[in-house]
């Protein structure tokens, strides 16, 4: 798969695969997704849904998707699969398939997931994706893991963990910006003595690890191990 996180949380396997599961309270914790809605299917059958992503205000990007999952597999741990496409023009993702896998291990679970997808707009849409999309995907999938973390060990709600981060962004950013701001409002023009105060605070705001509350990429594995491969489960699945 072209993207991987990994995360290891400390919670029972049940908490987490309600959690994830559930298009509710999947979308609280999930940066990608702004809604998920399960369509009407016949039991038995893989799940249809359909997931928005407001990229402004006035703009959401919408696509439909198929999902099945395996709860009880003779290893003890569990997979869920899913295939995703979008006709929105505006989407960089045209379609796309993923798995999450859940692994118990001691007080906790491996939490991980591997996804790749085709990007739209030809030769520039995959060069956006390489230099842009597809980093960010990868970042606000490990922060999204993160933020789930610190909701099933520390109880610090999707939303609150939001908070947390906002704040404490905007505190990196005035460590930097404030030298640089009282200089043009006294001087009119950048000062050279502002210049080491806001390299401090750029070192600052770049080394200082995150609030234990705060959701961090930096937490997550990013790396796929060198075995690592995509559930049967995903082969078998078929598109939207």
């Amino acid at each position: 798969m072209g993207l991987y996180v990994e995360a290891r949380v400390r919670t029972d396997l049940d908490t987490l695969w309600e959690r994830t599961q559930d298009p509710a309270r999947h979308q609280r914790w999930d940066l990608r997704f702004t809604e998920i809605t399960y369509l009407p299917g016949a039991d038995g059958e893989p799940q249809r849904f359909r997931y928005a992503t407001r990229v402004l205000p006035f703009l959401a990007v919408a696509g439909t998707g198929v999902s099945a999952g395996e709860r009880h597999r003779a290893g003890g741990d569990r997979v869920s699969a899913l295939r995703f496409s979008s006709p929105h023009p505006l989407s960089p993702l045209a379609e796309g398939s993923g798995y999450w896998r859940y692994v118990p291990e001691g007080d906790g679970v491996r939490f991980l997931t591997g996804y790749d997808y085709r990007p739209r707009w030809g030769r520039f849409g995959r060069l956006a994706d390489r230099l842009l999309f597809r980093p960010l995907m990868g970042w606000a999938t490990a922060w999204s893991f993160d933020r789930l973390r610190l909701w099933c060990e520390l109880g610090v709600s999707p939303e609150r963990a939001r908070v947390h981060w906002l704040l404490e962004t905007a505190a990196r950013i005035l460590l930097v910006a404030a030298p640089v701001a009282a200089s043009f409002l006294s001087l009119g023009a950048l000062s050279p003595a502002a210049v080491p105060p806001a390299v401090l605070g750029l070192a600052a705001a770049l080394l200082v690890p995150p609030s234990p509350r705060t959701p961090a990429a930096r937490r997550c594995l990013r790396v796929a191990p060198s075995r690592s491969r995509a559930p049967r489960l995903l082969v078998t699945l078929e598109g939207p």
